[in-house]
């Protein structure tokens, strides 16, 4: 069983080590990983209870990340600094080969997911760092906001549910800012980490998960999906 406290095991590091983004002014995005060349450096391991496989492999002529998860947690995160008033709008595609049918998301034995991107929000007091996590729901119905059983400054939100669009790409776009301002009630703190999770270790089932185009965005459309 994964320690949802991880977010504030990974705090400290975030502070000291996370750059900053060095000078995008102007620019309209910030391009994470298009997987174009396999897996930039800058992704880390986090195992919590087994290993997730994650693998750059090629469909349909483009670089994807390829998710394999077996009664196994682990995830990739991205260290970078920045201000969701600067890049609001995090943007990423992925899809998923099935959804877990254990999976109950409001309880700790039933956590896990086959996709799931979070956004980190460090701080100094590792039990107070928050963040956001975007999660392809099992039950749960689409839009529905939740803390995490583990781990109450971890607000989940799904973007997906259930069986209807696996096995197709499923392009999101989220503003990141204004979530944080829903989830928390006020403004957010820099964002210190991008990271990406499938997991299975609560269930015990498997998963299979692709992640393409992530990206910090400065524009978000007029109404939001």
């Amino acid at each position: 069983m994964k320690n949802r406290t991880w977010f504030s095991s990974v705090c400290i590091s975030l502070l000291f080590a996370a750059q900053p983004l060095p000078g995008f002014a102007g620019e309209p995005f910030v391009l994470i990983d298009d997987f174009e060349a396999g897996l930039r450096p800058r992704w880390e391991k986090k195992i919590f209870k087994g290993e997730t496989r994650y693998t750059v492999i090629r469909m349909e002529g483009s670089g994807c990340l390829k998710a394999e998860s077996h009664a196994a947690a682990s995830g990739l995160v991205y260290k970078i600094k920045y201000d969701t008033r600067d890049y609001p709008v995090l943007a990423w595609r992925w899809k998923v080969e099935n959804i877990l049918h254990k999976g109950d998301e409001r309880t700790r034995r039933g956590d896990d997911y086959a996709a799931r991107v979070h956004v980190v929000f460090p701080h100094f007091i590792p039990a107070l760092t928050r963040s956001i996590n975007y999660v392809w729901a099992n039950r749960l119905p689409r839009g529905e906001r939740w803390p995490n059983p583990y781990y109450s400054r971890a607000m989940m939100i799904a973007l997906e549910s259930g069986e209807e669009k696996t096995g197709a790409w499923v392009p999101e776009k989220r503003n990141v800012f204004e979530d944080y301002r829903t989830c928390f009630g006020e403004a957010p703190p820099f964002a210190g980490a991008i990271a990406i999770m499938t997991d299975t270790d609560n269930t015990g089932e498997s998963a299979v998960a692709y992640y393409d185009d992530i990206k910090l965005e400065t524009i978000f459309p007029a109404s939001e999906p």
